[in-house]
């Protein structure tokens, strides 16, 4: 089986700001909901996906800080982003479940970080996949633990 899309592109855009602006765009177009978040992909490597949010009136809660769901909706974006980059080109993944831990209050720009290389993508099953979300200062203010059920594509005629 070929590459996904998402792979395919970040092999050929994803080493250049603009590439990754338009793979973020495009990740988007697909799931119009992430566009409520305005990420800007900071980061595309096999397993490994960083994205920023912009801190905005826009994305606060009533006091102030970012809202719990932008941090939800950014680890979402980055780890199945990270796991479209390294799952088995025979195997498809859909997010089953998430745990989150809201650390700390954040009142400024987020970056998300999606790591699963050390998560196996080769085998079907229930996979967690690990997500964190830091200030503009580098403190952890969220982490999630995000269930990704990977299964066999079916096979087309």
């Amino acid at each position: 089986m070929s590459q996904s899309p998402l792979r395919r592109a970040v092999d050929l855009l994803g080493g250049t700001a603009a590439g990754r602006a338009v793979i973020g765009r495009a990740l988007c177009l697909k799931a119009p909901y992430f566009s409520t978040i305005a990420p800007r992909f900071t980061r595309f490597e096999p397993g490994l996906v960083e994205a920023e949010v912009a801190f905005r009136r826009g994305i606060t809660n009533h006091i102030g800080s970012v809202h719990a769901i932008v941090m939800c909706n950014l680890a979402e974006l980055v780890g199945g982003s990270a796991v479209e980059l390294a799952v088995a080109p025979h195997l498809r993944w859909i997010p089953v479940g998430m745990t989150v831990h809201y650390e700390s209050i954040a009142r400024s720009d987020i970056r998300g970080v999606g790591d699963v290389r050390g998560v196996d993508l080769a085998t079907p099953g229930d996979k967690v996949v690990p997500v964190e979300v830091f200030d503009e200062a580098g403190k952890r203010v969220f982490s999630a633990a995000i269930t990704m059920r990977l299964s066999p594509k079916p096979q087309r005629p």
